[in-house]
């Protein structure tokens, strides 16, 4: 049996002016750049838990693109999708099953809306894919294969597999995913990450974390890891016991994380020696503007005002922060985008990422502007990018979210800008 594992990688953005604008900022595209060049840490843990007598092979939809994808080498492709990539992958999938290859889509879009996907594939793994992908393919091979597979029981990190990290390109990635936990408590409602297909929060064994970066460092002399957590660091004890642990392998590292870190700094000082080189948080708003229904806990909405402090502390231990904001937040109104201009510049983030407000199927967010009839482009996946808006603000116009966005994008990643962002951290470091 031959097995293709097809991840739908890359960074889309519809708005042709935003991606015109982009082209020209280097500091715009740095962080696309990153993204998408990152392997599939899902399919690579699929393909820990495959047969040995199963012939496999992993490959990017650009690389399968370019050779006109060779079906004929398949008897089955398993397709991970996120949702801004999921129309292409329809496509992928049709043309796969059309030259008589098995399909089976996975990941966040195919949990958020199965039906859609099941027109496409022949089978649909909804949220974890590791408690039943060995059935999937003993299914396939015996020609029982179902239209549906959910796992009955959420996947315990101490059963993880060591990724297949051997199947990848060695030339090819400039970071490699690592992940350390699952889930996120904070429920925020336009938040599309793993919360959705596992909404606990786990932890995985420092011992099994540790084993995978030494399995990394086999094939790269000097990897850079990134931590594919949804919120890193949350079980404090873990995280310690990691970091103490993390030292002695000698590697750099980026992860996401929430603010909180900022109030132990022992921690901070811990990842420092660790290898930790940057932490992106999702600050959404530098204001009370947009956070009051973010979510149900209004966890955010309490960080607010710790948020320059937080920002700070972070840095003076030697870790950059990017801040990372929402634009278009009910709530806000035209004076957003010029606060977070001016927290940026004021607090002095070593760099930034904006993006705009996005529903994505599944999310609280897409079933309430659903229900108040906001949603501008239902079922157009293509725009659920981060970056094209497809619904209705309530604070302005979609023509001023959508200027005024790109006027921001060109004000923040000007080259002049992030020098002075890159200088202003080295200068608080120093002084702080």
């Amino acid at each position: 049996m031959k097995v293709g594992l097809i991840a739908m990688s890359g960074v889309r953005v519809q708005d042709a002016e935003l991606m015109a604008l982009g082209l020209t900022l280097p500091g715009f595209v740095e962080r696309s750049e990153v993204i998408a060049s990152l392997p599939s840490l899902s399919l690579l843990t699929l393909a820990a838990l495959t047969p040995d007598d199963v012939e496999l092979s992993y490959h990017e939809i650009g690389d399968l693109e370019r050779e006109g994808l060779p079906a004929g080498d398949f008897d089955l492709v398993a397709i991970s999708t996120m949702t801004a990539q999921a129309i292409e992958a329809y496509t992928v999938a049709d043309r796969f099953r059309g030259a008589g290859v098995t399909v089976v889509m996975g990941g966040l879009h195919a949990t958020c809306v199965p039906d859609e996907c099941a027109e496409h594939a022949d089978a649909v793994i909804v949220g974890e894919g590791e408690p039943i992908w060995k059935q999937v393919l003993d299914d396939a091979r015996s020609g029982r294969l179902q239209r549906r597979y959910k796992a009955q029981t959420p996947f315990d990190l101490k059963n993880a597999p060591m990724p297949r990290f051997d199947l990848l390109d060695p030339g090819r990635y400039n970071r490699i995913t690592v992940q350390t936990c699952r889930g996120c408590p904070h429920k925020c409602g336009f938040c599309a990450s793993s919360i959705l297909i596992n909404p606990g929060y786990t932890v995985k064994p420092v011992a099994k974390i540790i084993a995978e970066i030494r399995a990394v460092k086999e094939i790269w002399a000097r990897p850079f890891i990134e931590f594919a957590d949804d919120n890193s660091f949350l079980h404090r004890a873990h995280a310690r016991e990691l970091m103490r642990e993390l030292k002695h392998e000698r590697v750099r590292w980026f992860t996401e994380c929430d603010v909180s870190i900022a109030d132990d700094e022992q921690l901070l000082d811990l990842m420092r020696e660790a290898g930790c080189r940057q932490i992106l948080i999702g600050l959404e708003s530098p204001g009370v503007d947009g956070l009051d229904t973010l979510d149900p806990r209004r966890w955010k909405l309490r960080q607010v005002d710790k948020y320059e402090r937080a920002v700070r502390t972070i840095q003076s231990h030697g870790i950059t922060v990017i801040g990372c904001f929402v634009l278009g937040l009910d709530g806000q109104g035209p004076g957003s985008f010029e606060a977070v201009e001016e927290f940026v510049n004021r607090v002095g983030l070593y760099d930034v990422q904006v993006t705009v407000q996005t529903p994505f199927p599944g999310t609280p967010l897409y079933r309430r502007l659903q229900a108040e009839g906001r949603l501008t482009h239902p079922g157009q996946w293509d725009r659920c990018t981060l970056f094209d808006v497809n619904y209705e603000p309530m604070g302005m116009t979609r023509a001023e979210l959508e200027r005024d966005f790109r006027a921001l994008v060109a004000r923040l990643y000007a080259p002049e800008a992030v020098r002075e962002r890159r200088e202003t951290y080295q200068r608080l470091r120093r002084t702080g």
